[in-house]
């Protein structure tokens, strides 16, 4: 069940963790060996997935039996966490020769999460970008951060140890502020030169140690808009497994609409009323368009939109 009435894309993990039962290797060894264990397949970051009853796409689950061979090793291999009482793993598999094209032939397709995401169960999409997040830790952290010899994976996936300086290391999540600035009946959104042409979202930024959520938006702001933060408000959350972040969504009440791109975070700065807001959403504006449902930028401006 939802902890709030709204939940982005990524959100909503059904599985039970279960971390109690990440350090008990006998047990993880059992419920990998059980017929009962099921198991995901990522390659290269992307999920297998097949088509479900009603017409769309699902993830596929394997026998998590398959699990030690596809892996090849713990190394590869993450306990995910219990679906009632069944076990499930996931699997990570790199390299240019398709799976699915060899031992999972049959079985279904590897789709590129990003493009699959609205298709899938939202609590699917979930499950795999929980999955997605924690390969990509642990191929960015192979070797002990403080000595710099190579590091074993532990607890299920979810720890990496030192052998030779014992130091342990966990998965880390980066934060990110993203926020919609607003003054009265007009939001401001702004634009990369990088971005696909006509394309406008929310400003964001990274989380500075030290730093409030709220100090952060307001930095951000000043830093690349030329923006007075004067109040700030909380909307949602999105895990965002690329490569494994956390957005959190704000709405920004400022001073004033001189804003001001610094040319190297932003471009292009522009303001819209509700009416234009929403019209945006729609796809009505030429040459202009925000991101789509996926991204919680889609979600803050839609907010924002429906207010009036």
């Amino acid at each position: 069940m939802p902890l709030t009435a709204f939940q982005n894309t990524f959100a909503g993990n059904p599985l039970n963790r279960a971390s109690e039962r990440r350090g008990d290797t006998a047990w993880l060894a059992e419920m990998q060996a059980s017929a009962d264990s099921l198991a995901i397949v990522l390659w290269n970051g992307r999920p297998l997935v097949e088509k479900s009853a009603d017409g769309g796409v699902q993830l596929a689950y394997v026998p998590a039996t398959m699990s030690d061979d596809l892996a090849g090793g713990l190394e590869r291999l993450l306990f995910m966490g219990l679906w009632k009482e069944t076990a499930v793993f996931a699997v990570d598999i790199e390299g240019g020769v398709d799976p699915a094209e060899g031992p999972l032939q049959g079985m279904g397709a590897f789709e590129d999460l990003r493009a699959v995401a609205l298709r899938l169960p939202g609590p699917e999409a979930a499950i795999a970008a929980t999955a997605k997040s924690m390969f990509e830790w642990r191929r960015r952290h192979r070797h002990c951060a403080a000595c710099g010899e190579p590091s074993v994976v532990a607890e299920g996936g979810w720890k990496r140890q030192c052998p030779v300086c014992k130091a342990e290391h966990f998965p880390r999540t980066d934060p990110v502020v993203i926020m919609l600035p607003y003054l009265g009946d007009r939001c401001m959104m702004g634009r990369q030169e990088a971005w696909p042409p006509g394309m406008f979202s929310a400003l964001a930024g990274f989380l500075e140690p030290g730093e409030s959520i709220e100090e952060a938006c307001a930095r951000e702001l000043a830093e690349e808009a030329a923006l007075k933060t004067v109040r700030v408000r909380y909307h949602s959350t999105q895990p965002w497994p690329y490569p494994s972040s956390l957005m959190i969504g704000l709405l920004a009440e400022v001073e004033n609409d001189q804003a001001a791109p610094d040319q190297t975070e932003l471009s292009e700065v522009r303001w819209f009323t509700r009416a234009e807001a929403r019209d945006l959403l729609a796809g009505k504006i030429e040459g202009v368009f925000a991101p789509g449902p996926l991204a919680i930028a889609h979600q803050l401006l839609k907010a924002w939109a429906e207010e009036g």
